[in-house]
């Protein structure tokens, strides 16, 4: 307000919305404090798991407004993802530092280019709705998809890595740099998406006669009712 005063900004008010975050409880439910022997001092949680997974884990605990009980297992289960992430695109094998031999240059296929982008506009969408929780679970989904693949595609890799880093950033510059980039990921712009590549090219529908269902067809997502009781 004091820049605006002076001419230095245009914006009268320079927020928005305001958002109460929810109190972090006791993992007995209470709330936190001394006399009660339940609080955690994150300096201990950094020293055993790294700052990236107590971030991480504050973020997915649940809905940014909501009241949550803290738990150690959840901590750990963020670290784990963290990890697979690293193991999917680093070699640990190797004696030093190596991107792992499956991530390539090699094209995506359909089913991975679908999965990338739908995964990018749920963070994106998530992101804008302070939902940081339903965000982290879209890269978890997407980690999962890619950890299976024969090979992983540098791109796919690097987009990733993007998303991650406002939640995870310090992780985030370690796999870029081993990603092959010289300079930090701070100033990428923001990975994109075909709003095409988000829709899904066929759908499973089920098939139910009195009530009960007898079967299921695979058909094109664009397809017209007519023709879609004809399969049935």
């Amino acid at each position: 307000k004091v820049l605006f005063d002076r001419g230095i900004v245009s914006t009268r008010e320079p927020f928005q919305k305001l958002v109460n975050q929810g109190m972090i409880q006791g993992e007995d439910g209470g709330k936190m404090s001394k006399s009660r022997g339940n609080v955690v001092n994150p300096d201990a949680v950094v020293a055993e798991y790294g700052a990236d997974s107590l971030r991480l884990y504050e973020m997915f605990m649940g809905p940014l407004e909501a009241s949550k009980p803290w738990n150690m297992d959840g901590v750990n289960g963020v670290h784990g993802f963290l990890s697979r992430v690293w193991r999917m695109i680093v070699d640990e094998r190797a004696d030093e530092m190596k991107l792992n031999d499956v991530v390539c240059d090699k094209p995506l296929g359909e089913e991975q280019a679908r999965v990338l982008h739908k995964t990018i506009k749920a963070v994106t969408e998530d992101i804008a709705n302070l939902d940081f929780n339903t965000a982290i679970a879209r890269m978890m989904e997407f980690t999962n998809f890619f950890t299976k693949q024969e090979f992983k595609p540098r791109k796919a890799m690097e987009k990733l890595v993007l998303l991650l880093s406002p939640y995870a950033p310090h992780i985030a510059e370690e796999l870029w740099s081993v990603l092959g980039h010289d300079q930090t990921l701070a100033y990428e712009p923001w990975p994109s998406f075909d709003e095409a590549l988000t829709q899904d090219a066929t759908v499973e529908i089920p098939v139910q006669v009195n009530g009960k269902v007898r079967g299921r067809v695979r058909i094109p997502a664009d397809i017209s009712p007519a023709e879609l009781v004809a399969r049935a």
